[in-house]
């Protein structure tokens, strides 16, 4: 796929991994990634916004890049307050998909070794983030993902 195709995300990276918060428009896909990025920092590890809300992806080689609409780059949009300027990087190669799921939950387990077609043809893992329950996101992305080297 040569050109730029345009989801509906927000795309982060945290050390040298790149991930895309999807889910549906309200989910807390922006909460929880500039979360995440927060509380990254904060163990000294470096995180940057690739894109907020609107996410374009394009195969190169083996890997899915991202990167923001020239339009918003740096921005992110605070539910209910406005649109903030955030630390960005230009691009990323996506190494997972980060689901947020509000309670209430649903399934008490996820499916093992989900994914979804990202883009036609290219299929990314799927971690589901529970959020909103009082619960650090990023301390729970850690514990559902301990293989991931945050570097």
């Amino acid at each position: 796929m040569s050109h730029d195709v345009n989801v509906h995300g927000t795309a982060i990276v945290i050390g040298t991994t790149g991930l895309i918060f999807m889910g549906p428009s309200g989910s807390g896909k922006t909460a929880a990634a500039l979360h995440c990025m927060g509380r990254a920092r904060e163990r000294g590890l470096f995180s940057a916004l690739v894109a907020d809300d609107q996410v374009l992806l394009r195969v190169a080689g083996a890997a899915i890049v991202a990167r923001a609409p020239a339009a918003i780059a740096g921005l992110a949009e605070v539910r209910g307050s406005g649109i903030v300027s955030v630390e960005t990087v230009p691009c990323a190669i996506l190494a997972r998909v980060i689901r947020p799921i509000p309670p209430p939950f649903a399934e008490r387990i996820a499916p093992e070794a989900e994914d979804c077609e990202i883009l036609p043809g290219q299929r990314l893992p799927v971690t589901r983030l529970p959020i909103g329950d009082g619960f650090d996101f990023f301390d729970r992305l850690t514990l559902i993902l301990p293989f991931l080297v945050w570097k």
